[in-house]
């Protein structure tokens, strides 16, 4: 079948957080005299709240609640304590504030002239409104997993995102920087398209830079995807 939509995850693949949550720690460190390695706490940080996120099942809690719990953890963890309620407040907020990388905007105008284009995300609803709105994207869609209320990696979440768009899922792509995803949504007859994201994770490098080669496109930038799909 002919794709009709692509689904994109957003955290990672669309949004900058390491660059955007370092920097909210590193500012909130220097206000209250404290010295890290901001990069480090960061990573530490979205390591801990994916994993209190990812393959939920009709949890009483969204990731912006995760955020706001593992944000205290990881302070405790790293002996950060003199980061005041405030600090704190600013830092989980930044998350409703992030840049998105600079090659998606003008890209995602280009892809939905041919194609239905949706965010398929773990992230709040709240949360991708608040970027869309400051990145000025244009989606055709949003479904966050908040609102299906199972959360990927499990078969409910990328089916019902096809239900919901009146699709098979043959029919769609899912456009990721994470094998995790694309080789879960592959598991319930997506396609995938796996997009290089280098810094995703800062300095050190994603956890998981190489792409896996069973995916059906593996491009270096959205720019790319565009036009190696026509648009």
């Amino acid at each position: 079948m002919a794709i009709k939509a692509l689904t994109l995850d957003t955290g990672g693949t669309i949004l900058d957080w390491h660059g955007g949550i370092s920097r909210a720690f590193a500012a909130a460190g220097a206000r209250r005299g404290l010295q890290a390695d901001w990069h480090e706490v960061t990573n530490e940080y979205r390591r801990r709240s994916l994993k209190g996120m990812v393959g939920q099942v009709h949890p009483a809690f969204n990731f912006d609640d995760v955020h706001r719990r593992v944000l205290d953890e990881v302070i405790a963890h790293y002996r950060l304590d003199a980061l005041t309620a405030e600090d704190r407040d600013v830092i989980w907020r930044t998350w409703h504030a992030l840049d998105a990388w600079p090659d998606f905007p003008a890209a995602q105008a280009r892809l939905r002239r041919k194609y239905i284009v949706a965010s398929l995300t773990l992230l709040t609803t709240s949360l991708v409104i608040d970027v869309s709105k400051k990145n000025d994207f244009g989606w055709d869609a949003i479904i966050s997993c908040e609102m299906i209320g199972i959360y990927k990696t499990r078969p409910e979440s990328y089916l019902t995102a096809a239900k919901w768009l009146q699709l098979d899922p043959s029919e769609i792509m899912m456009v990721a920087c994470h094998n995790f995803d694309l080789n879960a949504a592959r598991e319930n007859g997506y396609k995938s398209v796996f997009v290089k994201r280098p810094a995703e994770w800062g300095p050190s490098g994603p956890p998981d830079p190489a792409p896996n080669p069973a995916h059906d496109l593996i491009v270096e930038d959205f720019p790319e995807l565009a036009t190696r799909l026509g648009a």
